[in-house]
């Protein structure tokens, strides 16, 4: 499989792309005023603990306080049911914390204090005492390679703290194994000096910037070429190369044509497509994917496909293909939590299972963690997909002012009635003479055409004059009725 990696820089924003054989599969953006907070590292005091949830707030120094469970103070589950929070946490209490969800929403950032850095190879978790590796590679010599070396430094350089060997470490040698052992050690003894100076609450330690971070967790041996639009991007990027993975440094290069580098590789057209409700498929079914605070929806729809068999073949057929399609959504959306999958209803056994594991095997490849479950009795697929950031679709749009995200506004003959009865309000509560009635185009048009007889009728009834004005600046809902 080839792989891709473009990068756009603009000095308000960073944006970069991933594309597989040819096609955009997963989308990050950075702008400078709002730099993703996730793995900082902060120095917090404890505001407000809460025994019943088993958490608390902590004030790390941001708008909203962020939030910690006990299952980020405590590894062990067995522990975590048999502690209170209370006897570990106190008002007032400094704590090292780092983030692990960026605030969201109305939500604050979720917060451990299981610290964890990660580099190109490896992730240093200062608390523990032992070596692990990544269970995506699964060669036992390898895996035994690994761990050996890993123990063998800890135990030659003292170096205390716990190693885990991320995937990209696979078949890497020895020499560079240790280098970044090294290097992780430094910087948690740097962490450590900058600890006791600190401000309560401050921060202690600053993730990587976006290029930098895709260049290390990204880059992995499938990647044939790193595109880069801005020369001192470039420049920057060859110099982190170099530092840390030096293999990459031919594979990194500068893009300097006319046209823009995500308009050339189909980019920005994708970008448009993902703030879409409809993803069409190719055999001419599509997905309906819903986004709310609580969960994403995704419903699965034959649409124009009738295939060339049976019923049955032909929704087994549109099911694989939107496996395929969901998880590239989920990636390129960045959507996260829980999400609720409504695959057409499949009768054959075998078909259900065969949809699911084409399912696991496409989001085999996604970076996010994610947990699935079977297929439910209600023909649902329940699955969670781990969320750090917020959506592509919330960094990129806000609510519609006028439907309030509801995604509905009201018809123009509904909102000439609820005139109709603001106007029989007014009437019965001032003494009038005229009203003006100031509303959107739309609904002045349809009060003097097909509505006339009966606003003809109302002003016989009240036996005032009502004005109409169209105003070119209100939306379809939006209309006043001024008393003169």
């Amino acid at each position: 499989m080839s792989e891709e990696i473009l990068i756009n820089v603009t000095p308000p924003e960073t944006r970069v792309a991933v594309i597989e054989n040819g096609v955009v599969q997963e989308i990050i953006i950075e702008r400078s005023g709002n730099r993703s907070l996730v793995s900082n590292i902060y120095k917090g005091k404890v505001i407000r603990v809460l025994p019943g949830m088993q958490a608390a707030f902590i004030d790390i120094g941001l708008e909203r306080s962020a939030f910690l469970h006990i299952s980020g103070l405590l590894r062990d589950n067995e522990e975590q049911k048999n502690s209170d929070i209370t006897q570990i946490l106190h008002d007032g209490q400094s704590l090292l914390v780092q983030v692990i969800k960026a605030p969201i929403g109305t939500k604050g950032a979720r917060l451990t204090a299981n610290i964890s850095i990660p580099s190109r190879f490896l992730v240093f978790i200062p608390a523990l005492s032992t070596v692990g590796v990544s269970q995506k590679i699964q060669d036992p010599q390898e895996r035994t390679r690994l761990r050996q070396i890993l123990s063998d430094h800890c135990d030659s350089c003292k170096i205390e703290g716990g190693f885990v060997a991320r995937t990209v470490a696979e078949s890497i040698d020895e020499f560079a194994l240790r280098a970044d052992m090294q290097f992780l050690a430094r910087l948690w003894s740097s962490i450590q000096e900058t600890l006791k100076t600190a401000k309560i609450p401050s921060l202690v330690y600053e993730d990587l910037p976006l290029v930098s971070r895709a260049l290390r967790d990204l880059a992995g041996p499938g990647v044939e070429r790193i595109r880069i639009d801005s020369r001192n991007t470039w420049s920057d990027a060859l110099e982190f190369s170099e530092k840390f993975n030096p293999e990459f440094n031919n594979q990194i290069e500068y893009y300097s044509g006319e046209r823009p580098i995500f308009e050339l590789f189909g980019v920005e057209e994708e970008i448009q497509k993902a703030l879409g409700r409809k993803v069409d498929l190719k055999s001419g079914g599509h997905l309906i994917i819903e986004q709310t605070e609580a969960m994403t929806t995704i419903d699965v729809n034959t649409g124009a496909f009738v295939g060339h068999r049976n019923l049955e073949e032909t929704i087994f057929k549109t099911n694989l293909e939107a496996a395929q399609a969901i998880s590239r959504q989920l990636r390129l959306r960045n959507l996260g939590g829980i999400i609720v999958l409504d695959f057409i209803d499949m009768e054959v056994e075998e078909h259900r299972r065969q949809v699911l594991r084409a399912l696991e095997r496409c989001l085999s490849r996604d970076h996010s963690k994610t947990q699935i479950s079977g297929i439910s009795s209600l023909g649902l697929v329940e699955m969670s997909r781990k969320r750090t950031s917020e959506s592509l679709g919330h960094i990129l749009s806000e609510s519609c002012p006028v439907c309030r995200g509801k995604g509905l506004i009201k018809t123009t003959e509904t909102v000439c009635y609820e005139i109709y009865r603001e106007i029989l309000r007014e009437v019965r509560q001032f003494d009038v003479e005229t009203l003006l009635l100031i509303a959107s185009q739309e609904v002045i048009d349809l009060l003097l055409s097909d509505e006339s007889e009966n606003f003809a009728e109302l002003e016989q009834f009240i036996n005032i004059t009502i004005r109409l004005q169209a105003e070119t600046t209100y939306y379809q809902e939006q209309y006043d009725v001024v008393l003169v």
